[in-house]
C-alpha cells in the first residue's frame, strides 16, 4: 500500500521561501510519476508541479521561477522548494503519485495522496 507523508507547511510572510517534503513508502519510486497540488478552500485542486521518472520537471505558470520540484530517489522522497512567497500561494499542499501520471496536470492522473500540509503566506 502506498504511503505518502507531506511535511514542512507553515506560515511565512510575503517574499520568504518554504520547502515542502513528501516521503513516499510502499513503492519503487523509480517508478513512478511524483507531483504536488495545492487546494484553497471551496475550489479544485490545482496542479502545481511535477517530475517524472525520466527527470524531466514540469510547472504551473504562475510558479515557475519561484518554485522547484526534486527527487531523492535512494530516500523515496519528493521535496518542493517555494521562493517569493506571495499570498495568492496560500493552500494545502498535496503530495501526490502515479504509475504514469498522464496527463501529468490533472488530478484524476494521479491514484495516490497524501494527507496535505498547510501553506499560508502573510502579505
Amino acid at each position: 500500500q502506498v504511503h505518502l507523508v507531506e511535511s514542512g507547511g507553515g506560515l511565512v510572510q510575503a517574499g520568504d521561501s518554504l520547502s515542502l517534503s513528501c516521503v513516499a513508502s510502499g513503492l519503487a519510486a523509480g517508478k513512478y510519476v511524483m507531483a504536488w497540488f495545492r487546494q484553497v478552500s471551496g475550489k479544485e485542486r490545482q496542479f502545481v508541479a511535477a517530475q517524472t521518472t525520466a527527470g524531466p520537471t514540469y510547472y504551473e505558470d504562475s510558479v515557475k521561477g519561484r518554485f522547484t520540484i526534486s527527487r531523492d530517489f535512494a530516500k523515496n522522497t519528493v521535496k518542493l522548494q517555494m521562493n517569493r512567497l506571495t499570498p495568492e500561494d496560500t493552500a494545502i499542499y498535496y503530495c501526490a503519485a502515479d504509475h504514469s501520471g498522464i496527463p501529468l496536470m490533472a488530478e484524476k492522473s494521479y491514484s495516490d495522496w497524501g494527507q496535505g500540509t498547510q501553506v499560508t503566506v502573510s502579505s
